[in-house]
């Protein structure tokens, strides 16, 4: 029970996240696709990448190091965690033979408390919403707020009705030109009535 692997994140979502950024970067490139076969002359598409925008960012490179060593200290804390269970875990096989029963049923339940403890601490540091995940995200809302500005000015200046981001091996569209939103057709079509107050 002691020696369980310390993950980052949570391999069953990262990997529901990679097939849902798959099926949208599959389902965006078919549009992409589609778009210029029928009209490519009368739109313009654009991508950038994330990735080596953020690499060429001095602040970007000062949040990378402080979450590298935030990392670093939480791990020595599950740790830390993780290596008392295993003390109490081997003292209590010298000893099971010697024991109660009253005392081996305490020990087998302070043993019982303490895992629950080091999954607890480990959830809460490394969970899919844990605290370390909190604290990247905290830390790179102010460069992604940047990028984005940046973004909206580009994409006005250079007139783009679509664009995308080939960062992390896929293809998102992070911005559409509304004029191309034909929600609202689709809704009339289905003869739902369209609130003119939530109107984009």
């Amino acid at each position: 029970m002691a020696d369980k692997p310390l993950p980052s994140q949570s391999d069953n979502k990262s990997d529901k996240l990679n097939k849902f950024v798959m099926k949208k970067s599959i389902f965006f490139l078919i549009l992409v696709l589609v778009s210029f076969g029928q009209r490519s002359f009368a739109q313009k598409f654009g991508y950038i990448d994330t990735e080596f925008i953020t690499s060429k960012m001095p602040e970007y490179k000062k949040v990378q190091a402080k979450m590298e060593e935030m990392t670093k200290q939480y791990v020595k804390d599950v740790q830390k965690k993780n290596d008392e269970l295993a003390e109490l875990e081997r003292a209590y096989k010298l000893e099971e033979l010697l024991l109660t029963d009253d005392l081996r049923a305490q020990r087998l339940q302070l043993i019982k408390s303490k895992d629950q403890e080091a999954k607890a601490l480990q959830n809460a540091i490394f969970g899919s919403e844990g605290e370390l995940f909190k604290s990247k995200q905290a830390a790179l809302k102010p460069i992604l707020d940047e990028i984005a500005k940046a973004v909206e000015k580009v994409v006005r200046q250079k007139r783009l009705d679509f664009l995308f981001d080939k960062a992390n091996d896929g293809l998102a569209l992070i911005y559409t030109n509304p004029v191309h939103d034909y929600s609202d057709y689709i809704l009339e079509e289905l003869g739902l009535e369209i609130d003119p107050n939530l109107k984009k």
